[in-house]
């Protein structure tokens, strides 16, 4: 087979997004766009991948992995100028070359190796990847001849308004064979509207050449959306979350409202589990079978373990054990560990801790900083008091311990396994296993004395 190649064209500034931002940076499903592009052309493996980028260079070189190679189009001159920025990496090389634009996130692998399956198998220069579009209006139209022949592709603002009237579109990728794109590019002029260098012209060269020239028409137009304004981007949302709930519900996962659940492009989700509506789950997410999550639940970058249910809750960078139970409205911020079968009940917010087996917090809790043992039970409105004002400090509650109700825990402090903390305690220090600690002012009763004040008030 072949050598293959890849340019992605990322240097435009996007000036329709209204943004500082710069345009393939924009999320898509909490991913960059240009990470989506990569990502697809990474699948088919391309044997090098070069990516031109302009406007915040130095911002898009921390999305762009090792597999692709950075140039730099300092002045915006068009699409040819900016394929032409690759030069020195590849003219001299044998092999095809996809030249795809960082703003098309929805276009698949699967639609990227058609395309220089069909390019290659007809022997053409270069090819074109066209779509029927709705409403063709802001794309290059693609005219064909009386033997449906690729004749030329024409921009709509140098197009009469019979090519306007055309709906098959320029999606903007082509294959091309490498020597052959390069050499043409070196016959591009800017005699156009815009005075700017037109891939597209490179059709129209080959062509005056008697070269081939092929369209490869997929079927689905809306991978093919370029992004240019937020309206554009936030169809592009939708359809890459329909694509991506689909593709669970596929493998087995129940999405009871999939159009109002956002799952993002990383996270893996085993049969049999369950998500209600609402539900945000995103990042490197992975969910076992059997759990239930929802509604209105967001997860990001958590472990969450077979049958567990989470309900009304956030939980961040964390791990959930099997058969957990966590909510409604509980917080579990990143760094935790909640063992199987432990507890995280309603407003209880956990921060870099370790919950063990069995353990439970049903309500009104803060543990922070915390080693908790297992089955250990932690009272209504238990706060572990990690801060001093400088300092975190570690509070560490031993296997079997109960800790009522109203108590804080002032870090450093230990609390030893199965002894009891007394309702309404402020432990400052150790507490051996197997005891009773009690830490609370003795309870003082004056009589009569709310009627004494009120009648100093009168007098």
């Amino acid at each position: 087979m072949a050598k293959r190649y890849a340019v992605i064209l990322a240097a435009g500034q996007g000036t329709r997004m209204k943004s500082k931002l710069y345009k393939v940076l924009h999320p898509v499903a909490g991913r960059p766009m240009l990470q989506h592009v990569i990502g697809q052309l990474n699948a088919i493996q391309p044997n090098e991948m070069v990516t031109i980028v302009g406007h915040g260079a130095d911002d898009v070189a921390e999305y762009i992995d090792d597999n692709s190679r950075l140039v730099l189009q300092e002045e915006q001159l068009g699409t040819g100028h900016a394929v032409l920025q690759a030069e020195d990496l590849l003219k001299d090389k044998n092999g095809t070359t996809i030249v795809v634009c960082g703003d098309t996130p929805l276009i698949t692998s699967e639609t990227y190796r058609m395309l220089f399956d069909y390019h290659e198998n007809v022997g053409a220069k270069a090819t074109v990847l066209t779509a029927r579009a709705p409403n063709p209006a802001g794309y290059g139209r693609v005219i064909r001849d009386e033997r449906n022949e690729v004749e030329r592709i024409v921009e709509e603002k140098d197009a009469d308004d019979h090519e306007r009237s055309v709906d098959e579109i320029n999606t903007g990728t082509y294959c091309f064979d490498n020597k052959v794109l390069f050499d043409a590019l070196q016959h591009v002029s800017n005699d156009n509207a815009q005075g700017e260098y037109y891939l597209p012209d490179v059709i129209e060269i080959l062509q005056n050449r008697g070269e081939t020239v092929g369209a490869y028409q997929t079927s689905d137009f809306e991978e093919t959306l370029g992004i240019n304004d937020r309206k554009a981007l936030a169809h592009a949302e939708t359809v890459m979350k329909r694509r991506i709930n689909d593709t669970h519900m596929r493998n087995g996962v129940t999405l009871i409202d999939p159009d109002n659940t956002y799952i993002g492009p990383d996270v893996v989700m085993e049969p049999d589990v369950l998500i209600h509506p609402g539900c945000i789950i995103t990042g490197k997410a992975v969910i076992q079978s059997d759990a239930e999550i929802g509604p209105h639940t967001e997860i990001h970058n958590c472990s969450v373990g077979q049958a567990a249910l989470i309900r009304q809750s956030v939980a961040k960078d964390s791990y959930i054990g099997d058969r957990v139970q966590a909510g409604p409205y509980a917080h579990i911020r990143p760094e935790t560990s909640v063992g199987s079968e432990a507890k995280v009940g309603n407003f209880v917010e956990v921060k870099k801790s370790s919950l063990g087996d069995k353990s439970k917090v049903p309500h009104l809790s803060y543990i922070g900083d915390a080693d908790i043992g297992s089955r250990v039970n932690i009272g209504c409105g238990t706060i572990t008091v990690n801060y001093d004002g400088n300092n975190k400090h570690v509070t560490a509650i031993e296997d079997d311990a109960f800790v009522g109700c109203n108590s804080n825990l002032i870090a450093p402090v230990t609390v030893g396994k199965g002894s009891y903390i007394a309702a309404g305690s402020t432990i400052t220090d150790h507490v051996p296993e197997d005891s009773l600690s009690i830490a609370r002012a003795r309870q003082t009763n004056k009589e009569g004395y709310v009627s004494r004040i009120k009648n100093q008030k009168k007098d």
